[in-house]
This record gives C-alpha cells, sequence and structure tokens, in this order.
C-alpha cells in the first residue's frame, strides 16, 4: 500500500531518465546516533519491485548505528532503488527511531526489574512494524490487539458499573487469557485484587501511591502482576521502576519518537 501511495502509476521522473539496464550501488547511511530497525521492511520494499536486487547489511536490527556510518549496500536496477527509495526510508526512520526511543527507556531502569512495554497507541496499520522496533529496542511487547488480552479499562468499568461486576462477567466467559483491570487509586486496586486479577494496571497513581500498592499486593500474592502506566518520561522512569512495579507501559514509544535521520546515496 505505501508502494502504491508513492509511486501510483508510476515514476515519472526516473521513467523519463533512467534507462532500463541501468545498475547502480547504493548506500544506507546513518545522518545521526540511533538504534537500528526496519531492516527487513527495506529487503521487503525492494523484493516488491524487483526480485533480482541484492542488500548487503553491514549494522543488524537492534544494533546502535553512529552518524556517518554505513548501514547496507543495495545493488540492482537504477530504477528499482529510485522508485523504492522514500519508502524504505520512512519505514526505516520511523522504526528507528521507535527503537531508539525504547532503548532510551530500558537503559534508564538498567539493574531493575521492572520491564518497559509499548501500548496500543500506534499509526494505524503499521501496528506489527512498530512494535517489532520496540523490542529492536530491548523493550517488551503488551497485548498486540483487543483479540489477544482481556483488559478492562475505566470505560468498561462505567460500562457495567463496577469492578465486581466487570471481573464476574470477564470470568464468567473466559478463555487461557490472563485478566488485567486497569485502577485509579488503591481503593479500586484493592477491589480488583478481592476479584481475582491476574495483572492490574495502576493508571496515572503517584510514585509514593504505587509504592503503597506493590506493598499491599506483595504482603497477599506474588502472583499478580503490576503495570505502571499514564505519565511516564524519561525522568521519573527509574523512580517508578524503583517501586516494585513488573511492568511500566508507556504509549510514547510509538506515538511520539522522532524519526532517526537516514539517506540513501547512489555512488559511482
Amino acid at each position: 500500500m505505501a508502494l502504491e501511495e508513492d509511486i501510483g502509476n508510476g515514476d515519472i521522473t526516473t521513467a523519463l531518465l533512467i534507462p532500463e539496464d541501468h545498475d547502480s550501488r547504493a548506500l544506507i547511511m546513518a545522518k545521526g546516533n540511533f538504534v537500528v530497525a526496519g531492516l527487513p521492511f527495506v529487503k521487503e520494499v525492494f523484493e516488491i519491485l524487483d526480485a533480482g536486487v541484492k542488500i548487503s547489511v553491514f549494522i543488524s536490527d537492534g544494533s546502535k548505528a553512529a552518524k556517518g556510518d554505513v548501514i547496507a549496500e543495495i545493488n540492482g536496477r537504477t530504477k528499482t532503488l529510485l522508485s523504492g527509495e522514500r519508502v524504505s526510508l520512512n519505514i526505516m526512520q520511523r522504526l528507528s527511531g521507535i527503537a531508539t526511543m525504547a532503548n532510551t527507556f530500558v537503559e534508564k531502569v538498567n539493574g531493575l526489574n521492572a520491564k518497559i512495554v509499548d501500548t496500543r497507541k500506534t499509526t494505524p496499520g503499521l501496528r506489527f512494524m512498530e512494535k517489532y522496533a520496540v523490542r529492536m529496542g530491548g523493550g517488551s511487547n503488551h497485548r498486540f490487539g483487543l483479540f489477544d488480552g482481556i483488559l478492562i479499562k475505566d470505560n468498561h468499568i462505567e460500562a457495567v458499573g463496577s469492578i465486581t461486576e466487570a471481573m464476574r462477567l470477564a470470568k464468567k466467559g473466559r478463555h487461557l487469557a490472563k485478566v488485567e483491570v486497569e485502577v485509579e487509586n488503591l481503593n479500586d486496586m484493592q477491589e480488583a485484587m478481592e476479584t481475582g486479577a491476574d495483572i492490574i494496571m495502576l493508571d496515572n497513581m503517584s510514585v509514593p501511591a504505587m509504592k503503597e500498592a506493590v506493598k499491599i499486593v506483595r504482603e497477599k500474592s506474588k502472583d499478580i502482576i503490576l503495570e505502571a502506566s499514564g505519565n511516564v518520561s524519561l525522568e521519573n522512569v527509574r523512580e517508578i521502576a524503583e517501586t516494585g512495579v513488573d511492568l511500566i507501559s508507556i504509549g510514547a514509544l510509538t506515538h511520539s519518537a522522532t524519526a532517526a535521520d537516514i539517506s540513501m546515496k547512489i555512488v559511482r
């Protein structure tokens, strides 16, 4: 779809300037410092256009690139390289930006038990790629979509009347998935725990409140997973991790990452 969006009925500039039998070598280069992510999708872009394109990777996904580094080399028909340039770079720049942000958060909690996880706040149609990028940055994936995890949020609770009722309905028809409940205060957390939640999301709670929540839950169960969510930043993520929560979910990993600066240069 991205190729159709960009090329449409044809790359008219390239068609006018470049002969069919013209071959080139192109370098994908880092114009800044970042964690690389997206090379499998870059390969797929060019394979869709021309299966004869050859790509050599020098810095693999999940590794760090520095300004001036050559990440990969592409050899093939010049027309193919030019027609696939923008789409492949758009994908790689976006994913490398996400991987870099994820890695920055992961490094902030180094040595602690809390895992950095993503959310469903992704670009429509690109969730698979963006969640892949989070993993390349050292983070972990939360549920992929509505279909693979039971997460009772504030609007579910409002619709059915209470956490207790929401848990009753979830358990009545539950399958193998664990049940997670979003809470905003210690009273709601207590209710979620007493009604059998497997995972409790501490949403927009203060650090002292999270500490107290961890203490209360751990005194009664070591099996309940605690997740911190909401208003997480690089400035407070370590303090949040030090409360003892198991997961820290951060929507900004995918909705606010700055794209990495990457270029493709044809070389003689």
